[in-house]
């Protein structure tokens, strides 16, 4: 599935060391208000964070076959064929691995078949009462896509300088693929990266928009997404904990408990865990 879409993209897929693999999704949404301006953060079923992770994975083709692999023998094993989310008709599991509908046995088995795999995930965190104050006080008047955007060039900053060639599969937002926006974010990235630091990248970089259900590589950052999420929002440490080796840098933006104007990032020298965590509002 991912290499017969690459190839049609015109991409050479041909796996090196110089080609970098990326993939971007987002958990929770940006709206912030209903009717006559109502918060709705606090309401059943909307989330607290906006969430927006970056999955490099090392062999996306080796991680597609395992995957693939897997929900085959899932949809023929009897034991689970009477769970409505497995059925071909609730296009659900027999269509793609999302966190979010899969039984938790089906949740299970992909998360120790993701443990396996060598993949090293970022993660940017805007809490939604910070973003409600901005929006209502006229700082963030276009907070969806501004927001979005300034995730995924904080994100990439320090990660495309290494490569010849990057490989960028974001999960499509909405009806629109947004890639202009998108590519001006990296280019962005690329160049705050140089100033910064006087390094200059020459590497090319490929942006290409898709859907979770064509690409096993966005159905494996929903995962680790959906891992987090449980965490900040519930206090669920569990899902984390499994995979808390591959997390590499957490930014939660609106934790300003130690006055520093970017938040508290966590990475390898300063582990995340449930008890650092500022309690999220909502």
């Amino acid at each position: 599935m991912e290499r017969e879409v690459i190839l049609a993209r015109g991409i050479d897929a041909k796996m090196s060391e110089e080609t970098a693999y990326y993939f971007v999704d987002e958990a929770g949404d940006l709206t912030l208000f209903g009717r006559r301006g109502k918060t709705l953060v606090g309401t059943e079923g909307v989330s607290k964070c906006f969430m927006v992770g970056m999955a490099q994975v090392l062999d996306p083709y080796a991680l597609g076959g395992a995957l693939a692999k897997l929900r085959r023998d899932l949809l023929d094993d009897p034991y689970l064929a009477q769970i409505p989310s497995m059925r071909v008709e609730a296009g659900k599991t027999a269509k793609c691995f999302h966190a979010k509908n899969d039984c938790p046995e089906v949740r299970r088995e992909v998360f120790k078949l993701l443990e396996r795999h060598e993949i090293k995930v970022q993660v940017g965190i805007r809490r939604k009462a910070v973003l409600i104050k901005q929006a209502r006080s006229g700082q963030n008047r276009s907070y969806a896509n501004s927001v979005y955007d300034d995730m995924v060039k904080t994100l990439f900053k320090r990660s495309l300088h290494k490569a010849d060639l990057n490989v960028i599969r974001f999960a499509r937002r909405g009806k629109s693929a947004r890639e202009k926006a998108l590519t001006d974010a990296i280019n962005k990235a690329k160049a705050n990266f140089a100033r910064d630091t006087g390094i200059h990248g020459s590497g090319r970089t490929k942006i290409i928009a898709s859907i979770p259900s064509e690409s096993w590589g966005l159905q494996a950052i929903d995962y680790f997404l959906w891992a987090i999420q449980r965490l900040f929002e519930r206090g669920e440490d569990r899902y984390f904990c499994f995979l808390a080796d591959h997390y590499r840098l957490v930014m939660d933006f609106d934790d300003r408990r130690t006055g520093k104007s970017y938040g508290r990032w966590y990475s390898d020298w300063d582990r995340l865990t449930k008890e650092k965590i500022m309690p999220v509002e909502g």
